[in-house]
């Protein structure tokens, strides 16, 4: 199948990941989805034996993203990037200021009708890229590119979880639960 459509881009914060367990925060919807690109990169050398390749290893290194959205609010803009506001309200962006580790998932809809269903693990965002023009005498709109890069999980080296509504042996739960939390069950 033909994947057609993309739509429910959220981030839920990572809160823990350590030897002792991987834990989030409630997952929040970014805006609406215009596109998305993942890219994983994977370092992949061969090993020559008797004028032969003998074997091939592939380390995984991450994943990055790239996704377009709408309008990309303060809040959201404040949230993915860790900034804060000034007791007047306005955002400060600061050199030092850290971004936080998230988890990003979104549904893409398959020519069929059902979804496949993404959440990437652990990674953070980096500044926007911003592009403004003036209006002229046509109806011209500006999208908001965000960026991120992502790894695996210290925890577990789980990197991303991925689901096909129409997989055989999906139970109903993990379909209609995917956004309310991330998908975090071995």
């Amino acid at each position: 199948m033909a994947l057609v459509g993309l739509d429910n881009i959220y981030v839920a914060p990572l809160t823990k990941d350590d030897g002792t367990g991987v834990t989030y925060g409630t997952p929040v919807k970014i805006a609406n989805a215009i596109d998305a690109k993942i890219t994983p990169s994977q370092d992949q050398q061969s090993i020559f034996a008797d004028d032969n390749v003998a074997e091939i290893i592939t380390v995984f290194s991450q994943v990055d993203v790239e996704f377009t959205i709408a309008e990309l609010s303060n809040s959201i803009y404040k949230l993915l990037l860790g900034k804060t506001t000034n007791s007047q309200g306005v955002i400060i962006d600061k050199a030092d200021d850290v971004a936080p580790y998230f988890a990003f998932g979104f549904r893409a809809k398959k020519s069929n009708g059902s979804y496949r269903h993404v959440w990437l693990y652990k990674g953070k965002f980096t500044l926007i890229e911003e592009g403004f023009q003036t209006q002229a005498d046509k109806a011209d709109f500006t999208t908001q590119p965000i960026k991120g890069t992502f790894v695996k999980r210290a925890n577990d080296g789980k990197y991303r979880a991925r689901v096909d509504s129409d997989d055989a042996g999906v139970t109903a739960g993990v379909i209609t639960g995917w956004f309310t939390s991330v998908y975090n069950v071995n």
